[in-house]
Parts: C-alpha cells; structure tokens; sequence
C-alpha cells in the first residue's frame, strides 16, 4: 500500500518488536502469569488436577458443534490440530481456577501490575485496556468500587513505572440475562472511576443474542461510555455485528471475523472504517489456521483491523507476537503494520487530548524507528 523499505516489504523482527503499540482487546483474567497462580493456588490451598504451568501450557478449548460451521466462506476446520495436547484444558476452567485464587485487594492490583508490566516489556505497549468481570467471589466485601479502585491502583503504578496509560472495561457476560447486564451497568454509572472508560460484551457468542443487552448498552452510551462486543467470532453471520452497531451503538467490534459471510455488511464496514480488535492466536487450536485466513481476507476488503492480545497469558501469545503473525504470516505491508499500531491509539477510550497526545509520541516514535532501522516510506 504504497509503502517499501531499504531492504524489500518485510519489517524486522526487533522493529515489530519495539513498535509502539494499543492493546485494546485484553481480558484480565487471561493476562495472569502461571507463575503467579501458581504461587496464589499454593497459598490458598486449592486442589488442582496438574501443576499450574502444565495447565497453561495444555489450554484448549474445544470447538462448538461443527455442524455449525460447515458452510462458511472461509472454511473452519472440523478435525483436530496437530498441536492439540492430549489432556485439555479449557480457557474457562483455567480461568475459573485462577479467579478462584484471588483473596484480597493486593490480589487484584498486583495481576493488574504484572498485565502491564508484561505488556510493557514483551511488546512495547503503551496503551492498554483490561476486560475486567464481576467481583471475584471471595471478595465480595469488597464491592464494585473497591474492587475497581484495587485494579486503578495497578494501573497508577504501572502508568509510574513504565510510563504507560490504561483503562478498565467492565465486561459483560452474555450467557446472563439483560437484567443482570443492565444491574452492572448501572454500576458503573452510578460509581464514576476515571479508569472505567467503557463496557464490553463477552463470552461465547452463541450463548447470548447481542439484542438481550440492549437497555443495558443504552444506559451506557446516555452515560457517555465506549461501548464494544466481541461480534460475529462462535456465530457464523455477519447479522450480529450489525446489530452490535446500530442497537448497541458500539464504536469497535470484537473480533468480527465472521462479516465476511455478507458482502454489503463488508462493504459498510470499510466504508465506515469499523475498528475491529483482531487475534490471530485462539485458544481453539484447530481455530487458529481460519482466523488467520479471516484476518487476511478483512485486510484485502480494507477492513481497519487492529491486532489485539486477548488471553495472553494463557493462549499463550504476545501483542508483539501477534503483529509479527500479522506482518509474516498473514502478510500486511509495512504500511498496513504502522497504519493498525496509530489505529489502536485512535479507537481508544482515552480522553480528547490524551489520545492526541499520545497519537504524537507513536508517531515520534515510528519515524524514529523507521530512521534506526534505514526504512524509507513512498
């Protein structure tokens, strides 16, 4: 897309590396270092069928019924990967065990520290925004607000340490009821927290229909926070984004590599310029060949697709990683590359002049690496 370097198209590792980057799709729970489960689930006592490190290492979630997918643009694989360990784990379970573990506020500031700290050292991020759910269960003297106000301190230090900024989403469960969505929304709007900037529809796609949380999403946008949804990702149509749109009122899209089953959905995607949060690494092994035939195809329709980390403790991936996959494997230019890590900081929830601020400093930042690395741009 216009863009060449000295030495061909391909970017070099270390430069995708340092690329000043937003994570803007990134689930807490998911960001947890096996070491530390380990050493919380030792403290805690909890029983577990293997050592925490091989669970993370054997994560695998297993397909929906296949049946499903049979019929797809992009055709989903329906057998086993060969990468597949022989006992599986799955993302929820892990999950489940690590929120099982968190006891007290410091927990919670310090999985929240250690998300960017990771953040900051493996990928060069500069922005992060964490999906966090409801209290953990054996915090529930704790409270929303103090809950929230732990997860903020993490972030202070980190904004202190590495020179970072970040924000909270509060996510919502879509297997639960409209009720129980609209009761956590109303949450946040009645316990303003200058790092709650939005809220984010999660969990299988096929469990929830986007139109249940419908008041909910209302309540946030009159309330004036970002609004998301992973979309069109377990649900082989293209219907549920749109609905994630004009219903939810969403600003970026989760996922949404399923879009591409309606050719007018496409259309009005690129020419609306939709975020779209996309990862090449799934916990859904098998999966991981289609989403990165996905992805390649919403590049060649001129979808703005930004890569995101998700899970990456547990996948396990890195943001870097995943720009890599994106640049070597899927094939974007260069200039697609610098174009996604200047889309993240724009499709961010941070404040008017924050986000400007920090538009300036990667695009600083670039053009230093470019001149480090001899790269010439046309």
């Amino acid at each position: 897309m216009g863009d060449e370097t000295t030495t061909g198209s391909a970017l070099p590792g270390a430069y995708l590396d340092r690329l000043p980057k937003a994570d803007l799709h990134c689930h807490l729970i998911g960001t947890v270092r096996a070491a530390t489960f380990a050493e919380l689930a030792r403290r805690e006592g909890l029983a577990l069928p293997d050592e925490p490190e091989r669970i993370f290492a054997d994560i695998n979630s297993l397909p929906p019924d296949p049946a499903l997918y049979r019929d797809t643009r992009i055709p989903v694989p329906q057998g086993r990967s060969a990468d597949e360990p022989a006992v599986s784990y799955s993302l929820f379970q892990a999950s489940n065990w690590v929120v099982d573990v968190l006891r007290d506020a410091d927990d919670l500031t310090r999985i929240v520290y250690e998300a960017f700290e990771d953040a900051h050292r493996s990928s060069s991020t500069r922005h992060l925004e964490l999906f966090f759910d409801g209290v953990p269960p054996h915090l529930e003297s704790l409270g929303y607000v103090g809950s929230v106000e732990a997860y903020a301190e993490g972030i202070r230090m980190a904004e202190r340490d590495f020179g970072m900024t970040g924000r909270m989403i509060q996510g919502i469960d879509r297997s639960r009821s409209g009720e129980h969505a609209l009761g956590l929304v109303r949450q946040v709007v009645d316990h303003p927290h200058e790092y709650v900037a939005g809220i984010g529809l999660d969990n299988l796609e096929t469990s929830g229909p986007p139109e249940r949380f419908a008041d909910a999403y209302r309540l946030a946008g009159e309330a004036g926070l970002g609004r998301t949804a992973h979309s069109s990702e377990h649900a082989p149509t293209a219907v549920n984004t749109v609905t994630c749109l004009d219903l939810l009122g969403c600003d970026r899209i989760d996922h949404g590599y399923y879009v591409l089953e309606d050719d007018e959905v496409v259309a009005r995607m690129r020419d609306e310029q939709v975020a779209f949060t996309v990862v090449s690494t799934t916990s859904r092994r098998s999966w991981r060949p289609w989403r990165r035939a996905s992805i390649e195809a919403m590049l060649d329709a001129g979808l703005r697709v930004i890569p995101a980390s998700d899970d990456p403790g547990m996948f396990p991936t890195t943001l870097a990683a995943e720009y890599r996959i994106v640049h070597e494997r899927i094939g974007a230019t260069a200039e697609q590359v610098r174009s996604m890590a200047l889309a993240g900081v724009d499709a961010s929830w941070l404040p008017p002049a924050e986000k400007a601020e920090l538009r300036g400093r990667f695009e600083s930042e670039i053009a230093a690496l470019d001149a480090e690395f001899g790269l010439t741009r046309s």
